[in-house]
């Protein structure tokens, strides 16, 4: 099998305005890519840049996604191995872009074998429920968020901090004095806070019941990390400062954190967030999968991975409940009171609306 042609467009969502430590969100601003091969079997990708965390946007996306594209022209898709050695051959880094073609690759892979993805994955159907994420607004705001967030059926919370710490404390009071003892709660720096800032907030927030902290400090302090621990009680996850599994070693044999979170666009795609599941799983460390502002089709493929990982034990598969404010997927995963489901269809199982692409800037390769 080769890949004979790929199609490269524009995948521009509108949202309500997401707020973090680092970035307010307006729009999803991502890329859709379809792999063609001359066995009549395509698969598609999609990649949501997050430029304060990858350094790339959709613009270099879109550019640099057309490299590649003639560089992967003529391989073999079912050799991902091979298919990401050119691509790192040709370019560093950039692995958001990286993992929309990695994602298709998988897709024609299991669509080849006539399975779904989970399957080809060698995974098994699991129970997964995903939390909701508050960002950043007055503590009273988001107290109020969380109160709607619980009366939706929501389970577990993520709540965005970072900004300033004695108002994350007093946001994260609020919003346990109105969700009560029994739903969870997680907290996200999104690397935030200073080394002082942590402790003190971390300290703050021991009696509100807090599962973990995601990414407290930035990630030039990750030689901190081992000192914050000894610190606090609260479990740390490192996420900004876990790229690949060699940063997962890096970390967990530092004694730096608790728990990774894995995210296709920091990894490249699904063949390296194995390998850094992998890892983890050596050392008893366990994953949750995350994501930026991707549509359904790539959460679709999230779920998948997730089905296909016993490490994986934590879900924040939320991203396209986040304020998008359309959903132009066909087919693909589906929330049924914040659990996620899916057919039995081979592949990935989701694609993108032809219609939503009618006045989108678009390449053949």
């Amino acid at each position: 099998m080769k890949i004979t042609r790929i199609e490269i467009k524009r995948l521009t969502i509108p949202m309500e305005p997401f707020v973090i430590a680092t970035e307010i969100c307006e729009a999803a601003e991502n890329i859709y890519l379809k792999v063609h091969t001359d066995d009549g079997i395509h698969g598609v990708g999609e990649c949501s840049p997050f430029p304060m965390l990858v350094g790339e946007t959709q613009d270099t996306c879109f550019h640099v996604g057309k490299d590649l594209a003639r560089v992967i022209k003529g391989l073999n898709p079912l050799d991902v191995e091979e298919v990401h050695a050119a691509m790192n051959a040709y370019i560093t880094f950039n692995s958001t872009i990286k993992s929309a073609f990695d994602m298709a690759l998988y897709d024609i892979a299991a669509k080849a074998k006539g399975v779904p993805l989970y399957t080809f994955l060698g995974g098994t159907k699991k129970t997964i429920q995903t939390d909701l994420t508050i960002g950043i607004s007055t503590p009273e705001d988001m107290a109020a968020t969380a109160t709607r967030f619980v009366e939706d059926g929501v389970k577990i919370i993520k709540v965005k901090v970072g900004k300033h710490a004695r108002e994350d404390v007093e946001r994260i009071r609020l919003i346990r004095e109105a969700v009560g003892p029994t739903i969870g709660l997680r907290i996200d720096a999104n690397q935030g806070w200073h080394y002082d800032d942590a402790v003190y907030a971390l300290h703050a927030m021991e009696p509100y019941g807090i599962q973990y902290c995601e990414q407290p400090m930035h990630h030039r302090l990750d030689h901190l990390l081992p000192v914050l621990r000894k610190q606090v009680s609260i479990p740390i996850m490192a996420d900004e400062s876990v790229f690949d599994h060699v940063d997962a070693e890096r970390l967990i044999q530092a004694g730096a954190c608790d728990y990774i979170n894995i995210k296709l666009a920091k990894s490249g795609g699904i063949y390296e967030a194995i390998k850094i599941a992998d890892t983890a799983a050596h050392y008893g460390i366990p994953c949750m999968l995350g994501g930026m502002v991707e549509s359904r089709m790539a959460l679709t493929a999230k779920v998948h991975l997730a089905r296909s990982h016993d490490n994986i034990h934590f879900y924040d598969l939320d991203t396209c409940l986040l304020g998008h404010l359309e959903d132009p997927v066909i087919g693909g995963a589906r929330y049924n009171n914040y659990f996620l489901e899916m057919d039995e269809t081979p592949g990935i199982g989701a694609d993108i609306d032809p219609e939503y692409f009618k006045n989108a800037e678009s390449l053949l390769i």
